[in-house]
């Protein structure tokens, strides 16, 4: 993340984006696929983890094979199969945005950090390494088991996450960088798909 001034002087957050010209690798209509779709493609690939079914889907696009690829309907785009698209061509200052992504992995956690329980709170009355401890988990005669979905400790973070409604603050064409208000899901140089909304 990183940090500007507003037109009014105000100090606002930001995390920087950078958006490469993608690609478009696959454009499908009403006719033959029963909707409208542009697939964009982004990145370089090693040619060795490429088979020939997806060497052959970017060669009609007349492109080397690709990290990430992403299907956009609707996206008010005229574009041709292998045309670049550049940043400025869908995003202006000022407009709202989301962000999907995988979210930082942070391991396995007990409930007080993964759920937000309060732990026993009290050190005496004969609590022993018990503050953080979950309590009770099973039902009493009915139904004499644990519930599905009830709150445990295990794996947090490294899920899909979408943050909605954030606002891009400032572009930079020159560099293919967007500057979004505020913090999106993953780690630095983490892939994430920013769409308009």
């Amino acid at each position: 993340m990183t940090s500007i001034y507003d037109k009014d002087g105000k100090f606002i957050a930001c995390t920087v984006v950078e958006m490469s010209p993608n690609v478009v690798t696959q454009v499908k209509t009403e006719e033959s696929d029963g909707y409208s779709a542009l697939q964009f493609s982004y990145g370089e690939a090693k040619p060795t983890r490429a088979n020939g079914a997806i060497t052959g889907h970017y060669s009609r696009a007349n492109t080397t094979p690709k990290r990430r690829s992403v299907e956009f309907r609707d996206c008010g785009l005229e574009k041709q199969l292998g045309d670049q698209v550049q940043l400025t061509e869908i995003f202006s200052e000022g407009d709202m945005v989301h962000a999907r992504g995988v979210s930082k992995g942070k391991g396995f956690q007990g409930v007080i950090k993964r759920h937000g329980f309060g732990g026993v709170q009290n050190s005496t009355h004969g609590q022993h390494n018990r503050l953080r401890a979950p309590g009770s988990i099973g039902a009493s005669s009915y139904p004499s088991k644990v519930v599905k979905g009830l709150r445990m400790a295990g794996q947090k973070g490294n899920e899909h996450i979408k943050v909605r409604n954030l606002k891009v603050a400032r572009i930079l064409p020159e560099k293919n960088l967007l500057l979004v208000r505020g913090a999106i899901p993953g780690h630095k140089g983490a892939l994430v798909v920013i769409e308009k909304k």
